[in-house]
């Protein structure tokens, strides 16, 4: 190693490395303590104060806060602040005190907003999800399937098929999603339902998105398709049908097969099964035209600096990793789409980048 010349840009340049390395160490107290604020209704307690609210105010409106620690508030809100998910502004004149507001940000963590992400929050931070962190290392070195099998003696989807709290917290998650989704998707790719007669949201689970499509499209025959012992119990309403199966075995026929974040659960060989099943689907139904409509991430190339695009992406290699961590399946670039697509027998897509981290693409026949 070079001699360190302590008074030069060598020095500097080991201190930049120290902070970078320290900062991703210790990068997981971001989430932890929004977790924590969520868990003390700290969101929802500013927001229902009505004005800026100082933490002395703070402090007194939380009802189950232990004295001992009142004074430490204002660490945790600190952290927040720095994060972005709280802002502060000045009191009326003559207050020398700053108050606590919400952010665009904190607001998706309201728990009446009808596009909240606490839920999603609560299932990616649970215990049974951050585990299998711990044994990734262990995993590239053993036969198991995902670092999740390693960490809980048995794949994501076993455990989550017999444990309520996980399927609970699983369908509370996606179902928060399904709003903001549907909102998205009415707005901007409305015309991407033209023409069609009926839809079945492939994997729908409890019929979130199903329910909020068939809403809005009161003219499309919905179909929510599940495992049945999902969509065991639930009732059809007005142009909504619950039917149950394996996407693997059979799709039911529909002009427009609709798949919400499915296929990142898979990898290639399996993704490839699911679509030809989808093509099917499509071709049962006997008329020319159809297609799939796949909600998923196209993840972008690399970008430098630290712009909004490089934190765009920088999310989508997280969930990649969580992808490989919990389950079998990736996140995919336009490439790696365009060669499931065209495996599985489809003749062309359309992507359409109006969903943040995540893209619409139409695939057709």
């Amino acid at each position: 190693m070079d001699k360190v010349n302590v008074n030069g840009e060598h020095v500097n340049e080991l201190l930049q490395a120290q902070v970078h390395v320290w900062n991703h160490i210790f990068k997981f107290i971001n989430s932890m303590s929004l977790q924590c604020a969520v868990d003390l209704d700290i969101p929802d307690i500013i927001h229902n104060h009505g004005k800026p609210m100082t933490i002395t105010e703070l402090v007194a409106a939380l009802p189950t806060l232990h004295p001992t620690k009142a004074c430490n508030i204002y660490r945790l809100m600190r952290i927040l602040l720095h994060s972005g998910f709280f802002a502060q502004q000045k009191l009326s004149d003559g207050v020398d005190e700053d108050g606590y507001v919400l952010t665009d940000a904190s607001r998706l963590l309201l728990k009446d907003n009808p596009f909240t992400l606490k839920p999603f929050l609560k299932l990616q931070l649970d215990p049974i999800f951050t585990k299998p962190w711990y044994f990734l290392g262990t995993w590239f070195q053993n036969n198991d399937c995902t670092s999740f099998e390693t960490a809980h003696g048995k794949t994501y989807w076993d455990y989550a098929a017999h444990d309520p709290k996980l399927s609970n917290l699983f369908y509370q998650g996606t179902a928060s999603d399904a709003e903001w989704v549907t909102s998205v998707l009415i707005e901007e790719h409305k015309g991407g339902f033209a023409g069609l007669n009926s839809l079945v949201d492939v994997g729908g689970g409890t019929g979130a998105l199903g329910k909020a499509i068939a809403d809005a499209f009161p003219h499309l025959d919905c179909t929510v398709f599940d495992l049945p012992h999902i969509v065991a119990g639930l009732q059809d309403s007005g142009n909504l049908t619950y039917v149950g199966g394996d996407m693997f075995e059979e799709v039911p026929a529909a002009d427009a097969v609709l798949l919400k974040w499915i296929l990142h659960d898979w990898n290639d060989d399996e993704c490839v099964k699911i679509l030809k099943r989808c093509k099917d689907a499509i071709s049962r139904r006997g008329k020319e035209g159809g297609k799939v409509i796949i909600i998923d991430m196209v993840v972008m190339k690399n970008r430098k600096g630290k712009d909004e695009a490089f934190n765009l992406l920088e999310t989508q290699l997280f969930i990649d990793m969580m992808m490989m961590v919990l389950v079998t399946g990736k996140e995919r670039n336009e490439e790696e789409w365009a060669k499931l697509f065209s495996a599985a027998g489809f003749s062309g897509y359309k992507i359409f980048p109006i969903l943040g981290l995540r893209s619409v693409i139409e695939v057709y026949p």
